[in-house]
C-alpha cells in the first residue's frame, strides 16, 4: 500500500489570500509615496484597496475587485461597496512600518474607529 500523500489543492481561501497579496506588492510598487495599502472586504466577496501615505492621505487610486471575476459584483457595481456591508478592513504595512501611534492615526483616519 502506497503511503505518500497527494499535494492538496490549493484552497479558495489561500488563493484569494495569494492575490490580495500580489494586489498589495502591486499596488505599492506604483505608489512611491505609498506606507501601507488600505483593504476593505466585503461580505459579498469584492475588496477595495488603496495605498496610503505617511500622513494617511490617498498614493494611489482605489482599486475595487473581486477574486476570479471579470467585474465586481452587481451591487458593489451599484453602491460601489457600501459601508454596512463591510467584513473586514485593516492596513498592510510596507516595511519598515510606522511606529505604532502613526498606524493608529492613519489606520483612524483611513478607515475610521468603527470595529470592522
Amino acid at each position: 500500500m502506497d503511503k505518500t500523500k497527494k499535494a492538496k489543492p490549493p484552497s479558495g481561501q489561500m488563493v484569494a489570500h495569494k492575490n490580495e497579496e500580489a494586489m498589495i506588492a502591486g499596488i505599492l510598487e506604483g505608489s512611491p509615496d505609498g506606507i501601507g495599502v488600505a483593504v476593505v472586504r466585503f461580505d459579498c466577496g469584492c475588496r477595495k484597496m488603496a495605498a496610503v501615505d505617511k500622513d494617511g492621505e490617498p498614493a494611489s487610486k482605489v482599486i475595487m475587485y473581486r477574486d476570479g471575476a471579470e467585474a465586481i459584483c452587481a451591487l458593489c457595481a451599484k453602491d460601489n461597496g457600501a459601508f454596512n456591508r463591510i467584513k473586514e478592513s485593516f492596513i498592510h504595512w510596507s516595511e519598515p512600518a510606522p511606529a505604532a501611534h502613526m498606524q493608529v492615526m492613519i489606520k483612524n483616519k483611513v478607515l475610521g474607529t468603527g470595529g470592522h
